[in-house]
């Protein structure tokens, strides 16, 4: 099979190779997947570059999301079938070193999900890391009927994913968003108040959206960034879901402060969340896909043996949505 990879981390031109490899079989509980897309995270681009953690193995296939149609199913594979369109998440995490810069990958039937008719292999590709890691966020502490949501950059991959899913969990929602644009796109995702950070107080218009007792749970893209105007925005007994604090990694939590207010913060990153959660996320997503037409942002197109432009434009940082690589091309 074709495929794209590293032996070593380092600037994407310099480490990614585009090849041949030998094509994977499924093994017992395994599915196997002819790729059609690969979604590109943050995650895959820092792992590549070095910044993360030394490298686990010899060589990789980067990339952790991706779609397209099992064509080979391993014993015990019960609840999927050769033919199934499908999405899947976590493919080079977990203990494995092959992800979806490839034309095939095998994996757990666990990570697989079918994946709808009516959704593009590219927008399936888009619901890996950022439509998980959004339910997580979201649900992971029970149901937001009700509640209302402040989610922090509402029109990134994860963000607006966020909008859209706590709109279908019944929860009213406020977004920030740094630009016009991306005001735009929050509000087509649902967000009930959209506010621009960078030219208004956005803990004076989420007060003032919920009367003064302030949010019920915040979805936080940088929680170190973020902290000082969050904890003015937090209610009682409410919840910051964090997966990602770029801004500042080692922030100093005012730990009197959250607990004045009964404040919880639960820290997550997906490939390590229990497996129950994981498995209720994908059932749920499957169920918010099938009620209705949804917005999957896909940033930009790249073929397999252009992964390293792919994710370069990641590492651009001005994306709307997620960046995909055309596996059959």
């Amino acid at each position: 099979m074709k495929a794209v990879w590293y032996e070593r981390t380092g600037a994407a031109p310099d480490v990614l190779t585009y090849g041949e490899m030998p094509t994977p079989l499924a093994g017992p509980g395994e599915v196997r997947v002819r790729l059609e897309a690969s979604g590109v995270n943050p995650a895959d681009v820092g792992r590549r570059a070095g910044s993360y953690r030394a490298m686990e193995f010899t060589r990789v296939i980067p990339n952790s999301d991706g779609a397209g149609i099992i064509d080979q199913v391993g014993d015990g594979v019960s609840r999927l079938s050769v033919g199934q369109r499908v999405w899947l998440y976590n493919g080079q995490r977990n203990g494995r070193a092959f992800g979806t810069a490839a034309e095939t990958i095998a994996l757990a039937e666990h990570l697989v999900t079918p994946l709808p008719d009516d959704v593009s292999f590219a927008a399936g590709a888009t619901l890996g890391i950022p439509g998980m890691t959004a339910w997580c966020c979201l649900f992971g502490d029970g149901p937001i009927a009700g509640q209302t949501v402040l989610v922090t950059g509402g029109a990134g991959a994860v963000g607006h994913y966020a909008v859209q899913l706590a709109k279908w969990g019944g929860a009213r929602v406020i977004a920030t968003v740094s630009s016009s644009l991306k005001a735009e796109q929050a509000r087509l995702a649902g967000a009930d108040l959209v506010v621009n950070y960078k030219t208004e107080d956005v803990v004076a218009k989420a007060l003032a959206f919920t009367g003064q007792r302030g949010v019920d749970r915040v979805v936080d893209v940088d929680f170190g960034g973020n902290i000082a105007t969050t904890l003015k925005s937090m209610g009682m007994n409410s919840t910051i879901a964090v997966y990602a604090t770029n801004g500042n990694r080692t922030p100093v939590i005012p730990m009197r402060e959250l607990m004045e207010k009964c404040i919880a913060v639960r820290a997550l990153v997906l490939f390590a969340l229990p497996a129950p959660l994981l498995a209720a996320a994908q059932a749920d997503i499957s169920k918010w896909l099938a009620a209705g037409p949804r917005i999957h942002n896909v940033a930009a197109q790249f073929a397999l043996s252009e992964t390293a432009q792919a994710h370069l434009a990641v590492e651009k940082g001005d994306k709307l949505g997620t960046v995909i690589v055309d596996c059959a091309r």
